[in-house]
């Protein structure tokens, strides 16, 4: 039975992509060197927010995930982040590989909203393999990938907002209901609001809030 071991070398937000995009750059080893024709692989990838600190600033903008600071030694618990396939191409004992994952700045999305809360750092992963191989020299075996095999890596928070820069330069985005967004449109028309910032800033004044 052929070991794979995983191991997570780097980031960068893709380009190119039509969506935020990031690329993870894998590096895959057997033990012992095995002659692989292709590796079909399943990623899981999970938030391991309690394998960080936090500022003041962070803290409270993670309330809504995980609560009040005094309550995180049992709140601070993992969230999922995507889960994708990849693969991987013939090699002989060690080979590296992209690994694309689309991201949403959708904020009603746990990991967005974490994503968003961090101003500086890391973002601790963890990274779950499965899959099956197709190995050997003189044919064709079949092996099993098992979900224990798993790589940590710590990605910067400068490359997610790299990503997200790209693709939302300087704004946010927030997906609201039909009726919700009728009755926005319909305000905004009533009051003759040039844009959507207005539009929110004018609901926000009327509520007694402040804003920018």
């Amino acid at each position: 039975m052929t070991d794979f071991a995983f191991a997570c070398t780097g980031v960068r937000a893709d380009p190119y992509a039509v969506g935020p995009t990031l690329v993870f750059r894998l590096r895959v080893t057997t033990s012992p060197p095995t002659r692989v024709h292709a590796l079909a692989l399943r990623c899981q990838i999970r938030l391991e927010p309690a394998r960080r600190g936090y500022a003041d600033a962070e803290a409270a903008a993670l309330t809504d995930l995980f609560g009040e600071r005094s309550r995180w030694g049992s709140s601070l618990n993992p969230v999922q982040f995507a889960q994708v396939q990849v693969m991987v191409p013939g090699f002989s004992g060690e080979t590296e590989t992209d690994v694309a994952v689309p991201c949403t700045y959708d904020m009603d999305i746990a990991s967005a909203r974490y994503f968003h809360a961090l101003e500086e750092g890391e973002v601790p992963l963890l990274m779950l393999f499965a899959g099956t191989a197709f190995t050997g020299e003189g044919g064709f075996r079949v092996e099993p990938v098992p979900w224990d095999k798993e790589a940590r890596y710590g990605m910067p928070v400068k490359t997610w907002r790299e990503m997200v820069d790209q693709h939302f330069p300087g704004s946010g985005w927030i997906r609201l209901p039909h009726d919700t967004m009728d009755a926005l449109l319909a305000y905004r028309s009533r009051h003759a609001l040039p844009s959507w910032q207005a539009t929110v800033e004018s609901l926000m004044a009327a509520a007694g809030e402040r804003t920018p």
